[in-house]
């Protein structure tokens, strides 16, 4: 495996303060050209921290869109990015999927298992996150959303008895160096770079994905 868990923990860049948030949008915009927005936030009341959504139950803290015109709000442009962190310099980095790429969503240990024998197949694999919601969270060709039903039926299995999805159109996925409040930030666990710039189809990671998912059941 290119990447093992200890290595994604390395992967974390950077750490999440202010500055450190705005460029990390910012190059996404610019070096991936991929749509951005920024999220809810943490926010720290007699030392402890809590989403800036005021939801005591939240179950995604700082890790998830502050407003309902969120997908609207996603932009590229690097300037309206620096913009919008300067406003909000804690906001968490959220990428809208069904654009640039959707998402392939597994379990962590159905991911790493996954990971591992796309590996030893030598298969082309875009970045892959590992979020502290202990899932991964597979970067593929837009459209993987509307098609996964019919792949994952195509290699034997029920889509309904795989813990596997698709995040296209409407979804969204929370990029490092994003925390959920006190489990941790979101890593990569298979980093972009200029080798992944072209991303898979579904299609050639979903038999990979639906048998760990399987074994994983």
């Amino acid at each position: 495996m290119e990447e093992t868990l200890a290595s994604a923990e390395a992967a974390q860049i950077p750490q999440q303060r202010g500055a450190s948030l705005l460029e990390t949008a910012a190059r996404y915009a610019e070096e991936r050209h991929w749509e951005v927005v920024p999220g809810a936030w943490l926010e720290t009341t007699d030392g402890v921290p809590h989403c800036s959504c005021g939801d005591p139950a939240c179950a995604a803290p700082g890790a998830h869109p502050a407003r309902e015109d969120w997908a609207a709000q996603a932009t590229g442009s690097v300037s309206t990015v620096r913009r919008m962190w300067q406003a909000r310099p804690a906001a968490s980095i959220l990428l809208p999927t069904g654009r640039a790429f959707d998402a392939l969503d597994v379990p962590e240990t159905a991911g790493f298992l996954a990971l591992a024998r796309m590996e030893r197949m030598e298969l082309a694999l875009g970045p892959v996150t590992l979020a502290p919601d202990r899932r991964m969270r597979f970067f593929v060709l837009p459209g993987a959303a509307a098609k996964l039903a019919d792949l994952v039926r195509g290699v034997g299995w029920s889509p309904s008895s795989l813990d596997l999805t698709a995040l296209g159109e409407g979804g969204y996925v929370a990029a490092p160096p994003t925390r959920y409040g006190t489990r941790g930030a979101v890593l990569w666990a298979r980093r972009p770079t200029p080798a992944n710039r072209w991303l898979p189809d579904a299609e050639e990671l979903v038999p990979s994905l639906a048998y760990a998912c399987g074994r994983d059941r």
